[in-house]
């Protein structure tokens, strides 16, 4: 007769989490990844890479003050709209103090 053994599967049989159920935990409580690279020669700093990796959920990442997103004209139609209405407006400007020019240069010619 065998003994039941306490220690769980490692991997697979009889393991509850799954790789999605792991994945949804990340997303729902969110990782943090960060490291820094320093490359030295003879105690003179070279180079410095400062790496940081945050793995979360938009929801949680709106949480946590992260939307970057959705200013990036590259990455939001909404951003993209409000930079185009933004440089629509400057030409408009433009184009009204060049109006404004035009007849007094029309004048300064005529005479």
């Amino acid at each position: 007769m065998s003994m039941p053994s306490r220690l769980p599967d490692p991997y697979g049989q009889g393991s509850g989490a799954n790789l999605a159920d792991i994945l949804e935990r990340v997303l729902d409580k969110g990782i943090v990844i960060a490291g820094d690279i320093r490359i030295n020669l003879l105690d003179i700093e070279l180079l410095t890479i400062k790496l940081r990796l945050i793995v979360a959920s938009v929801d949680k990442a709106k949480e946590m003050g992260i939307d970057w997103w959705e200013d990036d004209p590259a990455l939001s139609t909404r951003a993209r709209r409000d930079e185009l209405s933004r440089e629509n407006a400057e030409l408009r400007e433009r184009l009204s103090r060049l109006e404004e020019l035009a007849p007094a240069r029309a004048q300064e010619e005529g005479s």
